[in-house]
């Protein structure tokens, strides 16, 4: 026993160091695409949402983790709506209500990755991936707007574009240098759909430079100026922060894996306890109830023999016994005077009774039983016991 804990002890301390080790270490840079709005990361979207006041001066940003239908269902102010996220798939009662939204006079912006359901359908949308490198510069068709060099980008954020969608409807808003379109809008009713192939365009990695910055600035400038403005985190299947303690662990990787190698050595540490100390408890198997064997053995014997008379003969005696131990009623002549008592005492009816004692004393006298004789026999004393 003192050479384990001097295990545990030692155990203990290099896990110590060890997640020393792993604290201090620097952390490496998080490249996933995550496009949360309050993730901090190159590819997160915390600066862009958090710049939505700069863009939209005095105007309230409301979060929604509502699907479309259910949200545009209900009143909601005129404003501008933001989805930017890595896929966006809408139904189609979400897409008319987005369209019925739009035809008020409100704008809708969307960028993603990935279109599916109505609205792709709906729009004919299909997009790409750019395969050149050098293809991956952008500008934007309006001269107002048109910058004297392209945009360019590197981390491969700007190499998506729109192979196809419905070109009587939409206006091409930007291009990348291979003349193919990288955001367009739509026109329903008094309102803007916006769209933009390229939701990295909007990361933190991109805004802090100038001409990402510029950029966005420039393809927000399509957008009126709204006193409400509307973030979705459904499509993006965004999820309130983890406020357990644990989430200090988990959101670091050095110490996550610390954490994890706790439990696992924890484990480990019960494991052995439970083998070292628990003896096998042994099976005991039950008592086997051989009464309702016997019963039937029994009934059986008396079934085949075809004994009714002798089978009736130790009904009669059972019953009689019954009712001198539990009502003390003496039994041995059964008569108009006994019939009375028994109702008397037992609480039947008289029919009942005089029909059982008239019954008992046919059967007393009787050689031979017949089957309904014998059924007839039983029912009136089952219905005797139901009854008393």
């Amino acid at each position: 026993m003192r050479d384990f804990k001097i295990y545990v002890s030692v155990a203990t301390v290099l896990l110590l160091a060890y997640v020393v080790v792993l604290y201090n270490r620097p952390t490496p840079v998080n490249w996933k695409p995550t496009l949360y709005y309050g993730d901090r990361i190159p590819f997160g979207t915390y600066v862009f949402y958090h710049q939505l006041h700069d863009f939209f001066p005095n105007a309230k940003v409301t979060n929604t983790n509502q699907s479309i239908y259910s949200l545009f269902s209900g009143k909601l102010a005129s404003g501008n709506y933001f989805i930017i996220a890595k896929e966006v798939k809408l139904t189609k009662v979400d897409m008319e209500r987005l369209v019925k939204y739009i035809e008020a006079g409100n704008t809708v912006f969307i960028s993603a990755f990935n279109w599916a359901g109505a609205l792709r359908d709906g729009l004919k949308l299909r997009t790409q991936i750019e395969e050149q490198k050098n293809q991956t510069e952008q500008n934007f068709t309006n001269s107002t707007l048109k910058r004297a060099t392209n945009y360019k980008f590197d981390k491969d954020i700007s190499n998506g574009y729109f192979s196809s969608f419905d070109t009587a409807r939409a206006m091409v808003i930007s291009k990348n240098n291979g003349g193919k379109a990288t955001c367009i809008n739509y026109k329903f009713g008094k309102g803007t759909l916006l769209l933009c192939a390229n939701p990295e365009l909007f990361s933190n990695y991109s805004l802090l430079k100038p001409q990402g910055a510029e950029f966005a600035e420039r393809i927000l400038s399509y957008m009126p100026v709204r006193q409400n403005i509307y973030w979705d985190e459904y499509q993006n299947h965004d999820v309130e922060s983890d406020d357990s303690p644990v989430r200090v662990f988990l959101n670091n990787t050095s110490l996550q894996w610390g954490y994890y190698l706790s439990l696992f050595t924890l484990f480990i540490y019960v494991l052995f306890e439970v083998k070292r100390r628990q003896r096998v408890i042994p099976v005991i198997e039950p008592l086997k109830n051989a009464t309702v064997d016997f019963v039937n053995i029994v009934g059986r014997v008396y079934y085949e023999k075809r004994d009714n008379a002798n089978i009736a003969y130790k009904k009669i005696l059972y019953l009689l016994s019954y009712l001198r131990e539990n009502h003390h009623l003496k039994t041995n002549k059964l008569d108009t005077d006994f019939i009375t008592n028994l109702a008397n005492k037992t609480g039947v009816e008289r029919a009942l009774a005089s029909d059982l004692v008239g019954h008992i004393n046919y059967l007393s006298q009787q050689q031979r039983v017949s089957d309904h004789e014998l059924i007839v026999l039983n029912q009136l004393i089952e219905k005797f016991y139901d009854r008393s």
